[in-house]
């Protein structure tokens, strides 16, 4: 039997230590059942279908990296409501209600209001955008999302001055959502930004990916795109926007302060406290034995994103 060290594992397969301490506890629950494993609880169902969308792509926003297939995308992702491995958000999401669908927003703003997903779809003329994504585990994917950006939401509800962060509050289904069996973090998923975060042009309102409408696994009907922050900042499956004055607690600072802070800026130079964000694995690129490549600052967004940050100590916020 292969027995790998430390150095052989490659950053996606290490797992957060709140995860695995719950993935065990379920592991072993499922074994006291005569179940065997979690994979034997009847939960899988392929995910939903998914439509055409109309969307010219945005050549401000292009890149020259080659696309991730979008069965990786599809089939490769977190999505903790469905599961805790990667395979788990398109097994187990089949049974997800996406239409009708409503996002109500409020909070600090002078037009709250609560919109239906056909009235997102047509709020601002969709485009399509291909964004570099990293994920804090190790692994990166190039993906061409449908949407807008954010801040053609933000100026519709027009936020009053005590409006300093934006709050994403995500679906939390029992019926259809396996995954909040866990109790990895504490539900709803909940994530935010600044304010000029959320009205930074890159930060995208998503409603498809690869043409079509987003499929259940990868956020739909509507979900957030961050591109220079590590993947779970960009909340799926979004229910409810709230615009507050103080900075909101997310769901992973709530989870592990000490490993997920607020800002979760792409940041090569400053390492999680169990493994190094200095390489990625680029997911579709000739498996595991693919050479990683160097992280980039801000996920290589650092010309459009960096003044946001001018003056912050970017290891202490991190």
């Amino acid at each position: 039997m292969l027995i790998r060290r430390p150095a052989d594992i490659v950053p996606s397969e290490i797992t957060p230590e709140p995860i695995y301490l719950d993935r065990r506890r379920l592991l072993q629950g499922a074994a006291a059942l005569g179940l065997g494993s979690i994979g034997g609880m009847a939960w899988a169902q392929s995910a939903g279908a998914t439509t055409k969308l109309v969307a010219p792509p945005n050549n401000a926003f292009a890149i020259m990296d080659k696309l991730t297939p979008r069965k990786d995308v599809t089939t490769y992702n977190n999505f903790y409501e469905f599961g805790l491995d990667k395979g788990d958000p398109a097994e187990n999401s089949g049974k997800f209600v996406t239409r009708p669908w409503t996002v109500s927003v409020e909070g600090e703003v002078g037009k709250p209001r609560t919109f239906g997903i056909e009235e997102l779809l047509k709020l601002a003329p969709l485009e399509e955008r291909v964004y570099r994504m990293r994920c804090v585990e190790g692994w990166s994917m190039v993906i061409p999302w449908v949407g807008y950006s954010m801040a053609n939401l933000i100026k519709a509800v027009e936020p009053t001055g005590n409006a300093k962060y934006v709050e994403f509050i995500t679906a939390a289904d029992p019926k259809t959502m396996p995954g909040l069996r866990s109790r990895v973090i504490e539900w709803p998923y909940i994530e935010a930004l600044r304010i000029d975060e959320a009205m930074h042009p890159l930060t995208l309102l998503t409603l498809g990916l690869y043409g079509e409408t987003l499929p259940n696994q990868n956020g739909a009907p509507v979900r957030l795109i961050v591109p220079w922050k590590y993947g779970f900042k960009s909340g799926k499956s979004i229910v409810k926007i709230r615009f507050v004055e103080k900075q909101p607690t997310s769901a992973w600072m709530k989870t592990a302060p000490s490993e997920y802070g607020f800002y979760a800026n792409v940041n090569p130079d400053v390492p999680h406290p169990r493994w190094s964000q200095a390489t990625e694995r680029r997911i579709g690129e000739d498996g595991l034995f693919a050479p990683k490549r160097k992280t980039l600052k801000f996920n290589g967004y650092g010309d459009q994103v960096a003044s946001l940050y001018q003056g912050m100590d970017l290891v202490k916020f991190y």
